[in-house]
């Protein structure tokens, strides 16, 4: 699953390079994501010229936590692909910024700047994407960056994969990139293993697009992969098994 979306996600960057002389990305970080990214960065020090022009943002990170701390996403990106990778910029979230609500105006400024080309994610096990949780997802959000409230599933989830040691110790809060971001990045894609998921990628497939499933999202998107193992697979259908790559 990793490999097959490393090399899908490396030929629409360096697309975009060979075409505008730039491309702007958008990475998640997940435990969820480490095959993809063993993956591409053995496909991107191979060929180093192409990421060199390349742009980096992430999708959310806690308020309260600095780049430094052991859970912040920043941190995970450094450690799972920046540190073989050189990029012509990467721009943090500041999780830790005195003023969290200024701080998504900052990442939404730097975002508007120019589109966004590709968005590497996940999907969480109450179907959120980013950290936009069924209660706060919108497809139509007003905002590109915002501060949201987590919900205790999703704060359940980071226990689940072995980031927080308890529930207590997940922060309530985070800055997140918005829906409506999704829908206008070139390229979507999306890498989900484990039967954790199976729920959520049953879901994202066949139920009502909306609030409920933010993934659901990706049925919109006229450029979107979801690449899956067969344990997120696990709750398909025969027929929508067959229809699909897993």
């Amino acid at each position: 699953m990793g490999r097959a979306a490393a090399a899908l996600a490396y030929a629409h960057v360096k697309a975009c390079v060979a075409a505008r002389g730039q491309a702007r990305v958008i990475l998640s970080s997940a435990p969820s994501q480490d095959d993809f990214y063993a993956a591409l960065v053995d496909l991107a020090v191979a060929e180093p010229a192409v990421w060199s022009k390349v742009v980096s943002f992430h999708m959310d990170d806690y308020v309260g936590l600095a780049p430094e701390h052991p859970q912040s996403f920043s941190r995970y990106l450094q450690e799972h692909f920046f540190h073989r990778v050189k990029v012509a910029e990467f721009h943090p979230i500041r999780g830790d910024a005195s003023e969290p609500f200024a701080e998504a105006v900052r990442y939404a400024g730097m975002l508007a700047e120019a589109p966004i080309d590709f968005i590497g994610m996940g999907i969480g096990e109450n179907g959120h994407i980013a950290f936009n949780d069924p209660p706060v997802a919108d497809f139509e959000d007003p905002l590109a960056v915002k501060v949201v409230e987590m919900d205790r599933v999703c704060r359940q989830q980071q226990v689940n994969d072995g980031c927080f040691p308890t529930i207590d110790a997940v922060p309530r809060q985070a800055i997140t990139i918005t829906l409506p971001v999704f829908a206008r990045a070139g390229m979507l894609s999306c890498h989900v293993p484990t039967t954790r998921k199976a729920a959520a990628v049953r879901a994202t497939l066949t139920g009502p697009i909306g609030r409920a499933c933010p993934a659901t999202l990706l049925r919109q998107h006229p450029n979107a992969a979801l690449h899956l193992d067969p344990a997120a697979a696990s709750e398909l259908t025969p027929e929508l098994r067959t229809a699909i790559r897993v």
